[in-house]
C-alpha cells in the first residue's frame, strides 16, 4: 500500500505521520465495510442498548446471564458479537484518529490544513460514537442511518485531506480547470449516496413486512429510479472526465491514475446496481455496493486534492 501511494501520489517516502495518516484512513474504510454488513446481516439491534450490550462491557455467553429487562428472546449470539466487533473496530479507529492527531501536532503543528483538519476528523469521530448510539435507540430508523454514515464518509475525507496535503505541500500556479467538474462530480456522488441508504432503508422495511427478498426492491418506487439515474450521471461522468484527462492533461501521470480509479469504482458500482436489481438482493452485494460507493468518493476527493498541481497545457 505505501508503495504504491509513493508511485501514485508522491515521490519521495512516507513520513512518520503519513504512514500513521494512511493506515487510520484505512482503517476507516475499513470500519465502513463491516458498518455495511453490520446492517446487510440484520445485527444492528444485535445489542439492544448502547454503549453496553445487554447491560455489560463483555456480551453474555447465553441468555440465562441476561439481566432480568432484557427479553432472551433478543439474544442471538452470531447477531450479537457482529454488533460487539463492529464497535470494538469504532474505538479502535477512534484511538488511531487519536493517535493522528498527535503526530500532526508534533510533525505538522504550523501547517493548520494538516492540523485542524485532523483534529475536526477526531471531534466528528466523537460525535459518529454519540449517533451510534442514537441509531440503536431509534431501532435502525432510515434517517439516522444515513446521518450516520453521511458522518463517518465526511471523517474519512478529512483524514485524505490531511494525507494528500501532507504528502504533496502547497501546490501554487496549478489548473483550476479540474476544480469545477470534480466538485460538480463528487455533489451528484454523495446525493446518490444519500438516495441509495434511503432505498436500503425501505428495502429493509419491506422485508420486516415479510416481503421476499427478491420483490423487496420493487416497492421501493420512485426513490430507486432517482438513484439509479444519479448512478449513471455519476458512471457517464466518470468516463468524460477519464477521456478529458487523458487527453488534455496526458502528461499528469498522477491525476490519469487517480481518474481512472475513480472510473473503475464508478464501474463496479453501476455493475453491482445491476445485480442486486435484476439478479439477486444478497447481503454481500449490498456491502460491496456501500463499500464502493464510499471508496468512489474517496477516489474523487483525491483527485481533487491534486487538481491544483496539474499544470495547463501549453504552460
Amino acid at each position: 500500500m505505501p508503495s504504491r501511494l509513493t508511485s501514485g501520489v508522491l515521490s519521495k517516502p512516507l513520513s512518520s505521520f503519513q504512514r500513521l495518516a494512511l493506515l487510520t484512513t484505512a482503517a476507516t474504510y475499513f470500519l465502513i465495510l463491516v458498518g455495511g454488513l453490520v446492517r446487510a446481516s440484520g445485527a444492528g439491534l444485535g445489542c439492544p442498548d448502547w454503549p453496553r450490550c445487554f447491560g455489560s462491557w463483555i456480551p453474555p455467553a447465553s441468555a440465562a446471564q441476561l439481566p432480568p429487562r432484557f427479553d432472551p428472546a433478543l439474544f442471538n449470539p452470531t447477531l450479537m458479537w457482529t454488533e460487539y466487533v463492529n464497535r470494538l473496530l469504532g474505538v479502535t479507529v477512534g484511538f488511531l484518529i487519536l493517535a493522528t492527531v498527535v503526530s500532526a501536532w508534533r510533525h505538522h503543528r504550523r501547517d493548520p490544513k494538516i492540523l485542524w483538519t485532523s483534529v475536526v476528523a477526531l471531534l466528528l469521530t466523537g460525535f459518529e460514537g454519540w449517533l451510534g448510539g442514537r441509531v440503536v435507540a431509534h431501532e435502525l430508523a432510515a434517517w439516522i442511518v444515513t446521518v450516520h454514515l453521511m458522518v463517518a464518509l465526511v471523517i474519512v475525507q478529512l483524514l485524505l485531506y490531511a494525507t494528500v496535503h501532507a504528502t504533496r505541500g502547497s501546490a501554487a500556479g496549478g489548473s483550476s480547470r479540474l476544480t469545477r467538474p470534480l466538485v460538480v462530480l463528487m455533489a451528484v456522488t454523495v446525493v446518490q449516496i444519500v438516495l441509495g441508504t434511503q432505498v436500503r432503508g425501505r428495502v429493509d422495511a419491506a422485508l420486516d413486512a415479510g416481503v421476499v427478498r427478491n420483490a423487496a426492491l420493487a416497492t421501493v418506487g420512485r426513490l430507486d429510479f432517482l438513484h439509479r439515474s444519479s448512478a449513471l450521471v455519476v458512471f457517464a461522468g466518470s468516463l468524460l472526465l477519464v477521456m478529458w484527462i487523458s487527453t488534455t492533461f496526458s502528461g499528469e501521470e498522477r491525476v490519469t491514475r487517480w481518474s481512472y480509479a475513480v472510473a473503475g469504482f464508478a464501474t463496479a458500482q453501476v455493475a453491482l446496481g445491476v445485480v442486486m436489481a435484476y439478479v439477486s438482493l444478497q447481503p454481500a452485494a449490498q456491502v460491496a455496493h456501500l463499500t464502493i460507493a464510499s471508496l468512489l468518493l474517496g477516489a474523487q476527493t483525491v483527485l481533487l486534492l491534486l487538481a491544483p498541481e496539474v499544470t495547463e497545457p501549453g504552460r
